[in-house]
């Protein structure tokens, strides 16, 4: 019988931790850049905020995916 790989399943578990504060620190400071477009930083920020959001989904969908590999591996 199969039993779940704990240390897979943490390293899964980090990677959704990672993601969960990406995931509200891109949008927040997204919408700031575009509150100050007149600015000289609204490219930088915004490009910041952009990465911010994709490294969000990378990290969700690697966790998620590490996770059910620990699961049903």
């Amino acid at each position: 019988m199969k039993h779940t790989d704990k240390d897979m399943l943490f390293k899964g578990l980090k990677y959704l931790a990672g993601a969960l504060p990406l995931s509200f620190i891109g949008p927040v400071v997204l919408f700031s850049s575009f509150k100050n477009q007149e600015n000289v930083w609204f490219i930088p920020v915004m490009i910041f905020a952009l990465l911010a959001m994709a490294a969000a989904v990378f990290l969700m969908f690697k966790g998620i995916r590490t996770v059910m590999k620990a699961l049903f591996d």
